[in-house]
């Protein structure tokens, strides 16, 4: 099962990036908020980090997941999972799409 699962070239972390950037600005946009309204509810410093995220650079802290989900409406348990998704989609694949008999 191991051999099976193969670790991300930088152009697929890149990529995965680029696709969860798409997705957060899509979610940000839905609550009809600019990237500085949404530092502010966050309390970030510069609202320039949501534009990093959004294009594809950064990442965000583990443990500000769930203000992140409040800030743009979602469930957080679900937010986090589609965030490991593109994080981690190795463990993300361990977790949720792999089954073994043993389970």
């Amino acid at each position: 099962m191991l051999a099976e699962l193969k670790k991300s070239t930088p152009e697929e972390t890149r990529e995965h990036r680029t696709t969860l950037g798409l997705w957060l600005r899509s979610l940000r946009e839905e609550r009809g908020l600019s990237q500085r309204e949404l530092a502010d509810i966050l309390e970030l410093d510069y609202y320039t980090f949501i534009s990093q995220l959004e294009n594809g650079r950064g990442k965000i802290p583990a443990h500000r997941y769930v203000e992140w989900a409040q800030a743009l409406g979602q469930n957080p348990r679900t937010f986090v999972k589609r965030l490991l998704s593109y994080y981690e989609p190795m463990t993300y694949s361990i977790l949720f799409e792999d089954k073994t008999a043993s389970e």
